[in-house]
């Protein structure tokens, strides 16, 4: 320690040693100086070495390299790692790291450490400044962002969609400041689990993810969980929409979580119709047609009016690319905090300037949906359909993993995969256990990385083109909705023209709808 001291007085002293000056970084962009606060960046490093407490409100603000000056930067990084070691910092024990690690001549010396303090009036805005610092960067991120999309659009070879995609990740990478993090150590790993684990175990449901309000699925699956990437797979008439609309309500209307429906078959307009049936519990023939009586459009109005204030936002937009998909979801998640992403469905995608094969395409575009559910910490449901294989084998007709379309990549990259079946479909009057199969459907769980695999029975209500609990929903009106469950004689898409001021269409480009639907494709009608 008296040997720091004294290398502290001789270089104050004048004395023979050499005191080099602290590296600057290089100008650039345009011959202009680049945004920067040197003056900031000083006495922050400077209000870090005379007190403990202003370390505990910057170090999750500035990383090393938030700073303009190279030297600071690695100032800061001794500082930096002391914290991390929970060893004492000051001017002594920081001056001492840098030795260790070899750079105390290239930061200026302990002469120029010392000077920091000296730039320090107070310490009470040390937060403030660091916030300018963080600032600072970012601009000048920004800058180099943009000057590379600009160095990049000027060469004819870059691909327009690539270029996009990259430009778009790059700056989304600035707005996330400093906070983005490349690893994370066992200790702070255990601490986290062990926080998720007591906060589990008081709670009483036992679901740790977003919530689908269907018991038995929750009880299996504890919720979706963030950043989990969940295919839902069937055959047409299954019921597929009619699921993710259900669950799409529970989360939004009875939980209040954001959900972002991407709907690439059917309008926006028309999902909310199927909605309308199934919250206000009036036949979708009634819609569809007008037969209301006085006593159905007060029901009409009342019911719907959780619905139509729930944080729930349907996209229509056809052909959607996985860069398209990337950024409205971003965005989703900006402005709403969307919980929960749904897409109907997968094979309608398309990955944007991909060459290759279908199959190399689906591949494509189900790693970027994973990809992007680890990006956002979302969940993202993606309905897939399933080969005609299935038809074409006997017995009960159960789908299989080998049945997913066109990628075994599906498979691969989903943490679950789940199958939707309902033996009535294919004429079975009972369930493999011989209890009765009427006005129901399983969730199959055929994947499950994290958790057991089980099948999950649902009622469903073909009338009403909804999913409920097997034993919540009302008896009033599951009889007179059997009617419409077997081949769907009276159950249509095309449900009509009432709708209901809401949420779930803002900020979406596809909001004028003709009233008189012309029925698109219907491939998973009548459900």
């Amino acid at each position: 320690m008296s040997e720091q001291i004294g290398d502290i007085m001789k270089a104050g002293q004048g004395g023979n040693r050499k005191i080099r000056k602290p590296a600057q970084n290089p100008v650039a962009y345009g011959g202009k100086l680049p945004p920067q606060a040197v003056d900031m960046e000083e006495a922050v490093l400077g209000a870090l070495m005379l007190q403990k407490d202003p370390v505990n409100d910057v170090i999750d603000i500035l990383q090393p390299h938030s700073f303009y000056k190279e030297s600071h930067q690695k100032i800061y990084e001794a500082i930096k790692e002391l914290f991390g070691e929970s060893q004492p910092i000051d001017i002594l024990t920081v001056t001492q790291r840098l030795r260790q690690k070899g750079v105390i001549d290239e930061v200026g010396g302990p002469f120029y450490i010392s000077q920091l303090t000296n730039r320090v009036a107070s310490t009470a805005n040390t937060e403030a400044h660091a916030r300018v610092i963080s600032q600072k960067y970012i601009l000048r991120e920004l800058i180099k962002v943009s000057s590379d999309i600009i160095n990049k659009a000027y060469d004819e070879t870059s691909d327009v969609f690539d270029l996009l995609d990259d430009a778009e990740s790059a700056l989304f990478k600035v707005a996330e400041g400093n906070i983005r993090k490349n690893y994370d150590t066992m200790k702070d790993l255990v601490y986290q689990a062990s926080k998720e684990i007591e906060v589990a175990m008081n709670r009483e449901d036992g679901v740790s993810g977003i919530p689908t309000g269907f018991t038995d699925l929750d009880r299996v699956t504890s919720g979706w969980q963030k950043s989990d990437m969940i295919v839902l797979a069937a055959r047409p008439g299954m019921g597929k929409t009619a699921f993710v609309l259900s669950m799409a309500r529970n989360v939004a209307v009875q939980y209040g979580h954001g959900v972002a429906v991407f709907s690439l078959e059917m309008s926006s307009l028309q999902l909310v119709n199927r909605l309308i049936s199934g919250e206000a519990e009036i036949p979708a023939e009634d819609i569809r047609k007008g037969n209301f009586t006085r006593e159905k459009f007060n029901q009409f109005f009342e019911r719907t009016k959780k619905l139509s204030e729930a944080p729930l936002f349907i996209d229509d937009t056809p052909a959607l690319s996985i860069f398209e998909l990337r950024a409205k979801c971003r965005r989703l998640k900006a402005q709403h905090d969307i919980n929960l992403v749904v897409i109907d469905y997968l094979q309608l995608m398309t990955a944007g300037g991909t060459a290759g094969n279908r199959e190399q395409e689906i591949s494509t575009i189900s790693r970027s949906i994973k990809e992007i559910a680890k990006e956002l910490d979302v969940p993202i449901i993606a309905l897939s359909q399933l080969s005609r294989s299935v038809e074409s084998r006997g017995g009960d007709k159960r789908p299989m993993l080998s049945d997913l379309r066109e990628s075994g990549a599906i498979e691969q990259d989903a943490d679950i995969v789940c199958f939707i079946y309902r033996p009535e479909y294919y004429q079975l009057d009972v369930w493999p256990d011989n209890t009765p199969c009427a006005g129901q459907g399983e969730i199959i769980i055929a994947k499950h990385r994290n958790g057991s695999l089980e099948d999950i029975r649902l009622k469903f209500v073909g009338k009403f083109a909804k999913f409920d609990n097997l034993d919540t929903f009302g008896d009033d009106y599951s009889t007179s909705a059997l009617a419409g469950i077997q081949g769907g004689d009276d159950f249509d898409s095309d449900f009509g023209t009432y709708t209901v001021p809401s949420k779930m269409n803002n900020d979406f480009e596809n909001d004028d709808f003709d009233s008189n639907f012309g029925g698109g494709d219907d491939e998973d009608d009548p459900f």
